[in-house]
């Protein structure tokens, strides 16, 4: 079992003796998204930690952005809960880069693709995510890259 996952069960075990009831359903949550990834496609299998912190990642994306709809539509109490859950998530998932960090990698990429114009937005793409995988919201890299090469 993967390390992460196992940490998940550990401290799901630990939230339910402290009767502590966000921390309690978010996990389990993540629990079930990760189990849900495992038995998806042709065979189950045993996820890596990469693909449990991918999975984490996507979830804490779900909650800020229905923090954000809740927020839009007046919910302020749905979309409290929403971010004390991403809260919860967020112990999980590696710290993100700041915009230094980011444009030092954006930088690099572009220079090692030689990209000068907006239809090279692709290929410094390509090489940035993979690079700042979990460390950094895709769709800020993808906006930092463009205004990098308008």
């Amino acid at each position: 079992m993967a390390r992460l996952k196992t940490r998940l069960h550990e401290d799901l075990n630990t939230a339910m003796k402290a009767r502590d009831a966000v921390t309690t359903a978010t996990l389990r949550m993540a629990l079930t998204s990760i189990t849900n990834e495992e038995v998806s496609g042709k065979s189950a299998r045993e996820l890596t930690d990469d693909e449990v912190l991918r999975v984490m990642t996507r979830e804490g994306k779900k909650r800020r952005e229905a923090a954000e709809a809740f927020d839009a539509a007046g919910r302020a109490e749905l979309a409290e809960r929403e971010r004390a859950e991403g809260q919860v998530l967020e112990r999980y998932l590696p710290a993100q880069l700041g915009d230094e960090e980011l444009a030092e990698f954006i930088t690099a990429a572009i220079a090692e693709t030689g990209a000068s114009g907006a239809r090279d937005v692709g290929a410094v793409m390509k090489v940035v995510v993979p690079r700042v995988a979990g460390r950094a919201d895709g769709r800020r890299v993808s906006d930092e890259v463009r205004r990098r090469l308008a």
